[in-house]
């Protein structure tokens, strides 16, 4: 089985797992427009990339066999049962409020294959709908049955990733004005916005279980590294997967102007990247612009730095056990930067 098999099984298996547990604790009840709207996104579909880094770091942890323990009554290391699912619903739920109010932001029109929550519903509802998905990741999170002083940290931990998804997502929309960003910030840009919901969903198991810090930080960076690896590579495929398979227009980033690892690069090469596509370009002048950051070092750059990224998010694991939960991990890591859209 190759690497990208074994992740997708993995995914596949707990997927069901936490689609059942969404299903069990966001019931659509009244007022039933806003929970219906709530469940959206999460029904129509997504890896569920994170909960599942979630499960699995629990399982290395304690060192149970993958899918052998029963996640609502996981026994953390002193063996007391903790609810590790509702954490891992919790999670999720996080990054599907940050869909809803990304598309209303970017104004898109669809997500996931369907329309967005403000095209299907309509603007009020949406806001709506992700302010409850966001209050609703804190009672899941509290609800894990760990001692008190873990919930506390737990609950503290996705405060600050939720405050600091915002503060990304305000880097971001920053970024569109300025001429001047440099590498570094955009680094730390997509570390608040994309990759600190990765260092959660591995760090906080660690927390309700009893794990020490060295192990909690340890997970935590794994998060990091391997979410700013998964940003980059979405950087990438925008530029080198046809429109066809990445469900919108190739080199969309460069034609609204964002910046990117590989456009930053480029432009401390001296490629004036502003101009390097028109407002509506064909498939022939993306295929130039392309070439352009070829021939720059910019591409290369970007996939060594998230091949960099990743093998140190790989060495984070470390402290970890030996194991399979362990070695998924370390395949999904892999899979971040291997993936097709």
């Amino acid at each position: 089985m190759t690497t990208e098999e074994r992740v997708e099984a993995a995914i596949a298996d707990r997927r069901e797992i936490v689609n059942d547990a969404i299903a069990e604790q966001l019931p659509v009840q009244k007022p039933e427009r806003l929970y219906s709207a709530s469940r959206y996104l999460l029904d129509a579909g997504g890896k569920r990339l994170r909960p599942t880094i979630l499960l699995l770091t629990a399982e290395a942890i304690s060192g149970e066999e993958p899918l052998a323990a029963d996640y609502r009554e996981f026994p953390s290391l002193e063996g007391n049962g903790v609810d590790v699912l509702s954490a891992a619903v919790s999670i999720e739920v996080i990054q599907s409020f940050t869909l809803i109010h990304d598309d209303i932001m970017d104004d898109d029109d669809l997500r996931r294959g369907v329309p967005a929550v403000h095209r299907e519903y309509d603007l009020e509802t949406a806001i709506l709908a992700g302010d409850t998905l966001y209050s609703k990741a804190f009672e899941y999170m509290l609800d894990t049955g760990a001692p008190a002083e873990r919930s506390v940290r737990a609950l503290d931990e996705l405060a600050t990733t939720c405050t600091e998804i915002c503060e990304g997502q305000a880097l971001d929309v920053d970024f569109e004005e300025r001429g001047d960003v440099t590498t570094d910030e955009y680094l730390e840009m997509v570390e608040f916005k994309t990759a600190v919901l990765y260092a959660a969903a591995s760090a906080i198991p660690a927390i309700l279980l009893g794990s020490d810090q060295e192990t909690v930080d340890a997970l935590h960076g794994y998060g990091l590294d391997i979410g700013r690896a998964f940003q980059i590579q979405d950087d990438l495929l925008d530029l080198t997967v046809p429109s066809e398979e990445l469900g919108k227009q190739r080199g969309s980033d460069l034609v609204e102007g964002k910046r990117t690892v590989i456009t930053l690069h480029a432009r401390d090469q001296g490629v004036d990247v502003d101009t390097l596509v028109s407002d509506d370009p064909g498939e022939a002048e993306i295929e130039a612009a392309v070439a352009r950051l070829e021939e720059a070092g910019s591409i290369d750059f970007a996939r060594e730095m998230a091949q960099d990224l990743v093998d140190s998010g790989k060495q984070q694991l470390e402290v970890l056990p030996d194991g399979e939960s362990r070695s998924l991990l370390e395949d999904i890591a892999d899979f971040l930067i291997e993936r097709g859209y």
